[in-house]
């Protein structure tokens, strides 16, 4: 049971830490960030902030790499969408990073890290909430990197699964919410890019 679990946190910390990778060098490669939300940015920013805090707090060392890693990526990912859309792009991301960010910090000074990282992982459906809300309120999704949500999709699930097996409610609540969400981003892509073939489909004939 123990390899199994470990070979689950080993997947789910690589595949984590390059989460936000697709997503970073789709927009280096296009300059496209149509569909992409700069508050998503900034609120991944933040909470995978605290995600590394509370890893190392608590001796949670599977969350120490990747949560490092996807702070890193989320930090370019803000700092990309800031230079193609301007002072709008930047008043997003620091109100993401802000107003979400700053969720887990009552209940860290309330009940301590324990209470803290249970917040911090119901946190990551808000997290993912400014992407949601951005991805069905958008009709261009030109800039949305679909790998980034397949892989957002099973790490979040191997994470909800490992959570469940240790017992670790942070970890619970942040599996089960970014499957949710990360499943609502891909159904709405694949809505959006079937419309886009019909269309061209009709023009064409």
């Amino acid at each position: 049971m123990n390899l199994v679990l470990n070979g689950m946190v080993l997947c789910a910390t690589v595949l984590g830490s390059g989460m936000a990778f697709p997503q970073a060098r789709k927009i280096v490669r296009t300059g496209r960030v149509e569909g992409v939300s700069a508050a998503w940015a900034g609120v991944s920013a933040a909470l995978n902030a605290w995600w590394l805090v509370y890893g190392v707090s608590e001796g949670v060392w599977a969350v120490v790499p990747v949560s490092a890693l996807s702070l890193i990526l989320y930090v370019t990912i803000a700092v990309l969408i800031v230079r193609h859309v301007g002072r709008r792009g930047h008043s997003a991301v620091a109100g993401g990073a802000v107003a979400l960010g700053a969720v887990p910090l009552p209940f860290l000074v309330a009940g301590g890290w324990q209470l803290a990282g249970t917040v911090v992982g119901l946190c990551y459906g808000l997290q993912l909430l400014p992407a949601v809300v951005e991805a069905f309120r958008a009709s261009d999704l030109a800039g949305v990197a679909v790998g980034t949500w397949v892989i957002a999709l099973v790490e979040a699930g191997l994470w909800l699964a490992y959570g469940l097996a240790v017992a670790d409610p942070a970890l619970v609540a942040g599996g089960a919410s970014g499957v949710a969400m990360s499943a609502l981003i891909l159904a709405r892509l694949l809505v959006v890019e079937t419309r886009v073939r019909a269309i061209r489909v009709a023009v064409a004939m």
